[in-house]
């Protein structure tokens, strides 16, 4: 039997599965949605098992236990959870778990030293020397993730919320925001009960649109937003890093509101974290130790 490698990038917002052959062949590729383990292990595995299961009809695998899999998941680095996930069975030959960062950090330089910060749903910085990893931030919103878009989103209502009771000027921003939700403000309570990290992260492609329109409320949530990435960045620096890619949904969009001391760091990744979670794939990457 063929053997087969897939790796997995899940995040708060989508789960992408790559399915490649033993000369790395790209065979098969799949997205679904939510893959952070924090969210419940069986939801993730199951948006997990449908990204692989659509990557391998693509490929004509019909046989799953031919998969070695790298599983780079946000919420990987609570170790309950990442225990629970990997407790559950699975059709596969092979299974790796480490964070969405460290599989990001992989595929920036090839498996080899280096520092990447990324902000998506969520944000994180890492480090990897020589096999020894370092992380900075990235603990779940809402209580960490600054720089990436749920906190801007959670930002964002909270300071409509202000405009609204007239406590800040209102503006085209806030304006779009309380029309989303039908200018009725025990929509935005109830939502709010329920709103997952991608829920909040909806906002951000509004935020950045209307930033470019100097909408005074997007520009200062994008500069909020901006500072708390170089934070990281800089945070790396002064843990030694010298080269540091930026990656992810906000990060790659967020470049020109940084300073130039921050942007003086920044590298481009030599690849994405798809190819880090392939990486993964070959050999043993688990964060934790498995129990026995």
């Amino acid at each position: 039997m063929a053997n087969f490698f897939c790796g997995v990038d899940g995040g708060g917002t989508s789960c992408r599965a790559r399915i490649v052959d033993e000369n790395g062949t790209v065979v098969g590729e799949a997205k679904t949605g939510s893959a952070n383990i924090l969210l419940g292990v069986e939801f993730a595995m199951s948006s997990i098992q449908s990204a692989i299961s659509q990557a391998a009809e693509q490929a004509g695998i019909t046989d799953l236990s031919c998969l070695s899999v790298g599983l780079a998941l946000a919420g990987a680095e609570q170790k309950s959870a990442w225990m629970a996930f990997m407790a559950l069975p699975h059709p596969y030959k092979h299974m790796t778990l480490n964070t969405d960062g460290y599989g990001a950090c992989m595929g920036a330089f090839k498996g080899e030293n280096g520092a990447i910060v990324i902000a998506g749903t969520g944000s994180v910085g890492i480090a990897l020397q020589n096999g020894q990893q370092v992380v900075i931030g990235g603990r779940e919103f809402p209580i960490s993730d600054q720089g990436g878009g749920a906190v801007m989103g959670l930002r964002l209502i909270q300071q409509t919320l202000l405009a609204h009771d007239d406590l800040r000027p209102s503006s085209a921003l806030s304006d779009y925001v309380l029309a989303h939700f039908n200018n009725d403000l025990d929509e935005i309570v109830m939502w709010s009960k329920t709103a997952k990290p991608r829920d909040y992260g909806q906002f951000s492609p509004k935020i950045f649109e209307l930033a470019m329109q100097r909408d005074a409320l997007a520009m200062e949530l994008l500069q909020g937003s901006a500072d708390d990435v170089e934070r990281l960045i800089l945070g790396l620096a002064r843990k030694g890093a010298s080269q540091i890619a930026l990656m992810g949904s906000i990060g790659e969009r967020i470049v020109a509101w940084l300073s130039p001391a921050a942007q003086s760091l920044l590298v481009e990744p030599k690849a994405d974290a798809m190819a880090g979670a392939l990486l993964m794939a070959h050999g043993n990457h688990n964060l934790y130790p498995l129990s026995r």
